[in-house]
């Protein structure tokens, strides 16, 4: 009977007790980018992203492995890597300001996040340290969640809920997932309504799958064919290695 209570125990999804729905994370003018990044973006070919990239306050410059061919009215790049167009700061106008303005609402969107209360259970159900970061294995229901540690996982993680419900991963740490690690969504959740926000850095393990919006301090590094369904947002570098980015 123990042994069952226990089993029962850990399989069990976290937060079951949600409270109300948490509001969605308003990404401003960044929305329509799957990449966008303050001080570069480097592949390693062949990756493959679906939607549009972007650098600013860098130049173009700082968008390597990609063999940019640039439209005619100058304003972007079209790259074969990319099914979507690729925007830098020094392109012809409007793109320098439109640059500057998606900028600014990344961060915006990542203050937004990191702001969300996990104290006020009146309001949205919010769990803190859960596994003390260590979430392999895990099933997450709807909420807000926040780390005062790493987030890591070696092993498929599971977000469970329906297809309004919104998750918010807050970390004062990094989140790395382990060389074939998954986040499987179950019950209908859609990644454009999950959003990491991470005050240190984003590390894909080689052939790992992530999901969700990723609102990232300092850099992104995707190894050897980890996948992404979703979006990355950095303050400085994003790194793929034939990475696959299919933006919401």
């Amino acid at each position: 009977m123990l042994a069952f209570m226990l089993a029962t125990a850990l399989a069990a999804p976290v937060g079951l007790r949600r409270l109300a729905d948490v509001d969605a994370v308003d990404l401003g003018s960044a929305a329509k980018f799957a990449v966008l990044s303050k001080a570069g973006i480097s592949t390693v070919p062949p990756s493959a992203i679906t939607g549009d990239i972007g650098v600013s306050p860098i130049s173009a410059a700082a968008i390597t492995g990609f063999s940019l061919v640039k439209h005619s009215d100058e304003t972007y790049s079209e790259a074969w890597q990319v099914t979507g167009k690729v925007y830098a700061s020094d392109y012809t106008s409007p793109t320098p300001s439109e640059m500057t303005t998606a900028i600014s609402d990344m961060e915006i969107a990542y203050n937004d996040a990191a702001g969300r209360t996990t104290s006020d259970e009146t309001t949205v159900q919010s769990y803190a340290d859960v596994k003390a970061g260590l979430i392999g294995g895990t099933t997450f229901t709807p909420g807000v969640y926040t780390w005062g540690t790493d987030i890591l996982f070696p092993t498929d993680i599971y977000i469970n809920g329906g297809p309004t419900d919104v998750f918010i991963f807050q970390t004062s740490g990094s989140v790395k997932a382990g060389s074939g690690a998954k986040i499987i969504l179950e019950g209908g959740a859609l990644p454009k309504n999950i959003v990491w926000q991470v005050a240190g850095f984003v590390e894909a393990g080689t052939t790992s799958h992530l999901e969700g919006i990723f609102l990232v301090k300092t850099f992104a590094s995707f190894k050897t064919k980890a996948t992404l369904n979703g979006q990355v947002f950095a303050q400085t570098a994003v790194t793929l290695d034939s990475t696959t980015i299919i933006k919401p």
